[in-house]
Formats: structure tokens, sequence, C-alpha cells
């Protein structure tokens, strides 16, 4: 897992106002001799002043903390001295804002180790070409004025889920240097697989790294169901329920697919049944 590059050292300091979340930041870092982390912040607030007093090369920046949110934080710290920006959250509808923000990469908790070292690999390229430019960076403090405002107003009514608009709900699905943005109507069925769920929407599979629980809160705004301890179904896809002989169920979707209803969720079905017009 370790990068080499010319035996040059990048301060890096990491925000986070969840102390296990930022501690297992730090302790995965430690794998890249390349980085040293120079402070670690709770808060907004420390992450500005950490900035002023240690010049970080890197920093490791939480969206939604308390008080200073993350792009709060760049908005107070100014072009001049801003460092390199990994964004870190656990809410993927943040990933336009920080694509806009020019941030090197955005990690969505929880992340694996490979896909921490390639975010490592990104930024340590970046910072060995030394590529960042100060007119760039002033023209993109002017538009962090606003994505700050943005953000603010998202994580006011977040709630504790990903915001979805009233109509037109969709779901950002970050791939590499690329978001999918897929209307949550479009859903037909979605897999579990290992760490990873697999989103089935108009022909197309998705994977995103998500559990099964996240995912469905992320899905509340829409009429979805888990029917399997690995399957999730739009219920509006649904245009035929076959019982089977064990008490389990078949459905067949409007997408000329069948999923099996286990028994222990079989009372979703009865539900779904009786709530019919």
């Amino acid at each position: 897992m370790e990068i080499t590059t010319q035996n040059k050292r990048y301060k890096a300091i990491v925000v986070d106002d969840e102390p296990l979340a930022r501690q297992l930041l730090v302790t995965s870092l430690q794998a890249f001799p390349e980085i040293e982390v120079v402070a670690e912040c709770a808060n907004g607030r420390e992450a500005v002043d950490a900035v002023n007093s240690s010049s970080p090369d890197l920093m490791f920046l939480d969206i939604q903390m308390p008080g200073w949110g993350g792009f709060e934080v760049i908005r107070r710290i100014g072009p001049e001295t801003m460092p390199e920006v990994i964004f870190v959250t656990a809410f993927d509808n943040f990933a336009i804002d920080a694509f806009d923000a020019n941030a090197v990469d955005y990690l969505l908790k929880p992340f694996g180790e490979e896909r921490l070292e390639r975010a490592v690999r990104r930024v340590i390229t970046q910072l060995s070409q030394d590529s960042s430019n100060l007119n760039e960076k002033r023209s993109l403090y002017s538009a962090v004025n606003k994505i700050a405002d943005r953000v603010k107003r998202k994580s006011e009514h977040q709630d504790g889920s990903v915001q979805h608009d009233v109509e037109g709900r969709k779901i950002s699905i970050k791939d590499g240097d690329s978001v999918f943005l897929v209307d949550e109507d479009s859903i037909d069925w979605i897999d579990a697989a290992g760490d990873y769920m697999c989103i089935n929407a108009s022909g197309e599979t998705h994977v995103i790294r998500s559990t099964m629980h996240e995912l469905l809160d992320r899905l509340k705004g829409g009429n979805f169901a888990r029917v399997h301890r690995s399957t999730i179904v739009n219920m509006d896809r649904i245009i035929k329920i076959q019982r089977h002989t064990k008490g389990e169920y078949f459905l067949h979707l409007d997408c000329d697919k069948t999923v099996k209803v286990s028994r222990y969720y079989k009372s979703v079905i009865r539900d779904f049944i009786d709530n019919q017009p």
C-alpha cells in the first residue's frame, strides 16, 4: 500500500468532528510515509487555526460539522494559504459541491484502504507537480462563498439523511472523477454485494459503497422497501405478486425482473397489498 516518491514528506491535517472517524483516518494515513499528520481538528475553528499555524500541504476535511462546516472553513482560510483538500463525508449529496470547489478528491464514508490509497496517490502527484495556481485559487474562492451558502442550506434541511428535491429526487453516485445523478424513480431494484450496493436503474447497474440500512435511509423519500436481507425493491415497479408454497413471495417487476421475498419480510408485501386502493 505504500507509495514511493522522492522521499518528500507533506504536512497534513485531519478535520472531523467524530473522534472515532478522525482517529481511524489518522491511523490509516500512517501507511503512507509521504504524509505527516501535524494536527487533528475536531471542528472548523480548530482547522482554520491549524492551517494558519502549521501551513499544511494537505487537509482531509469533513463537510458537515457543527458550527463551521467544511466549505465555511475554505471560505475563512482564503486562497493564499489554502492547502490541497480531500473532502471526507458520510453524505454523498455534497459530491457536486466538492467538485465545484476543486477538491482533489472526495471520500465517502465508510471507505476502504484501496479507495484511500487512490486519493493519496492523486494528491501526492498534484503536490509533487506543484500544479496549484494562485490565480485559479482566487477565482475559485469567489465561487466558494456561494457553495458554502448552498451547502449550509442543504445541511439545515438534511435532518440526518441525504437531501433530495421534493420532485425529481436524485441520488448521486461517485465513480472516479465522475458523479452520476440517478433519478430515484428510475431505480428498479437494489442488490447487496458485500460492502457495496448494486443499484439497477433503467437497464444499467451502478455500484456504490454503502450498507443496506444507510441506503434505505437515503431512499426514504421514495416507495422503496427491503424484501430480502440483500434486496431492496422499488414498490412502484411491481406488476405481479406470486405466492410461493413455503410462505414466500415472488415479485414480478415491470423491467422483466423477478425478485424473491423472504419469509422474514413477507409482512412488507402484505402491508403493500392491504394499502392498495
